[in-house]
């Protein structure tokens, strides 16, 4: 083992190390000293010496890779390894294909800075602010996961998201859901169904879809809504939790009404086979359409049902506490109180008294 200073021909002190390892191989290294003295270079060689005796050579470091690189690691590792709903997965890799990689997959991800994040943000200024957050957020998951795998030391930016203001419900009040139930009612039985499942049940479109006739006790009236569809994958319902939903008359007549041996699913085409999301979702724009109503979709239906559950002043007591029941299981919580915010300030208005 050898410590030699020499001056190094640019100016300052050249060190060369040279160490014999325990398991007999020869570690050499040339490096110019960070200190300007020959007697600090010495020590700094022989402080280094030791390092390399006990610590061994520096192994060479693994190049960062880019975010494009990194992109389907990520989608495999993280979000399919942790069994994440195909939907969520899908949203990722259609978030990074159309978004992230365009505009900053050909850096490392150990360079993406702050400057970075604020071009995706100016790249992305004619999208809805909740769409750049979601872009922001899967950017700020899979640095989070960089630095969790050990692929960058730590996180280069800081991403901020985008101030949001709360968007209102879009529901159908009392006159027009009645309306929009009778005329799904004149279009068909399978229409009429989707329209209470959605509006007395709080189903969401996949729920509907994969609704079985396991999942219906009518001698208790009540749908046990435990999985959801989507583009013919099966998963848990939004939450990852199973929910037991109490029906109206209404709805479990119509249900009844509607029992089939066709397959196992409550709504099904002719020849058995499920419904897709676009059969569900044109079928409730059509009677939308008839009704001559605004087109709020299948999500106009559920947050319809958070607007009958107690804000309607009238009507039997008994359903509306099966409503009531049925808003509690809710996973829109917000959604539901500001439809019920908005309602009662119609009735209000409407029931107040004329004193002209």
């Amino acid at each position: 083992m050898s410590v030699k200073v020499r001056r190094y021909e640019h100016g300052g002190w050249e060190v060369d190390i040279q160490v014999v390892m325990p398991d007999g191989s020869k570690v050499r290294e040339r490096k110019k000293s960070p200190v300007s003295s020959k007697s600090g270079a010495q020590r700094w060689g022989e402080a280094r010496e030791r390092a390399l005796l006990f610590e061994g050579p520096q192994k060479p470091r693994e190049e960062v890779p880019t975010l494009e690189e990194f992109a389907p690691r990520f989608l495999d590792g993280y979000a399919r390894a942790n069994r994440q709903k195909p939907s969520g997965v899908s949203s990722k890799e259609s978030i990074l294909r159309v978004h992230l990689v365009p505009l900053v997959g050909e850096k490392r991800l150990d360079a993406i800075g702050n400057e970075d994040v604020q071009r995706i943000k100016k790249g992305l200024r004619d999208k809805a602010r909740k769409t750049v957050n979601n872009v922001l957020t899967v950017l700020n998951t899979l640095m989070k996961v960089a630095v969790e795998w050990g692929v960058i030391r730590e996180l280069p930016c800081t991403i901020k998201l985008l101030p949001v203001t709360p968007s209102e419900a879009d529901f159908h009040d009392f006159d027009e859901y009645e309306r929009l139930v009778e005329a799904s009612k004149a279009t068909d039985s399978q229409a009429h169904l989707i329209v209470l499942l959605g509006g007395e049940a709080g189903l969401r479109c996949g729920e509907m879809m994969a609704l079985e006739w396991t999942d219906v006790d009518l001698s208790r009236q009540q749908v046990h809504v435990q999985r959801s569809e989507w583009k013919g994958e099966v998963t848990v319902p939004k939450g990852g939790r199973s929910r037991r939903v109490p029906m109206t008359n209404r709805l479990a007549e119509t249900l009844r009404d509607h029992r089939h041996l066709r397959g196992p699913r409550v709504l099904s085409r002719d020849d058995g086979r499920p419904l897709t999301q676009k059969i569900v979702q044109v079928t409730v724009r059509k009677a939308t359409r008839k009704a001559n109503l605004r087109n709020g979709g299948v999500r106009g239906t559920l947050h319809t049902k958070c607007l009958l559950a107690k804000a309607r002043p009238d009507g039997d007591f008994k359903q509306r506490s099966k409503l009531a029941a049925v808003s509690w299981f809710s996973n829109s919580i917000q959604s539901c109180m500001r439809a019920r915010f908005r309602s009662n300030s119609t009735c209000r208005r409407r029931h107040a008294p004329n004193h002209s």
